[in-house]
């Protein structure tokens, strides 16, 4: 029989259901970086455990729990940063496009960078990495682009 006239399952159409990809490098965390894992792992756990849930909710719901365990598994918590040099942790007021703009440089998971979270990860946040207050550092191939204003320990904002 031709295979123009074989009957392929619905199955076949479907668009493949990928595993939630996991950032590249160290999981670095905050300890409320570490304490949003833990919730969401929570809320995943709780979802899975009630009632009424579709064999795609299932599937969805396994799949988020692999990755908030896997993060679970691999956060490495931070500690606090010194406050004389950018680093992981650390709040950061810059100049950029003579916007100043405040920064807390975070893991990959707590990023909401509209919040003013930025993944250590970002291009912006590399860039500014082991900076002084007062230095600018080169970022989007413009050399001095960003200036390093201020730079406070968590909390003290």
């Amino acid at each position: 029989m031709s295979v123009a006239f074989r009957r392929e399952s619905d199955d076949e159409h479907l668009e493949p259901r990928f595993e939630r990809p996991i950032p590249a490098g160290p999981n670095l965390v905050t300890s409320r970086g570490l304490a949003h894992i833990q919730d969401q792992l929570a809320q995943v756990e709780a979802r899975l455990a009630g009632p009424g849930l579709d064999e795609e909710a299932i599937k969805a719901a396994r799949r988020d729990l692999r990755y908030w365990s896997t993060r679970l598994a691999t956060a490495q918590v931070m500690p606090p940063p010194e406050g004389d040099v950018v680093a992981f942790g650390a709040v950061v007021t810059l100049r950029y496009n003579g916007r100043v703009r405040t920064v807390t440089l975070v893991g990959d998971d707590e990023a909401d960078p509209a919040a003013g979270l930025l993944s250590f990860t970002a291009p912006l946040a590399r860039a500014i990495m082991g900076a002084e207050p007062g230095e600018s550092v080169d970022f989007g191939g413009k050399a001095d682009a960003v200036e390093v204003l201020a730079i406070t320990l968590p909390g003290a904002v």
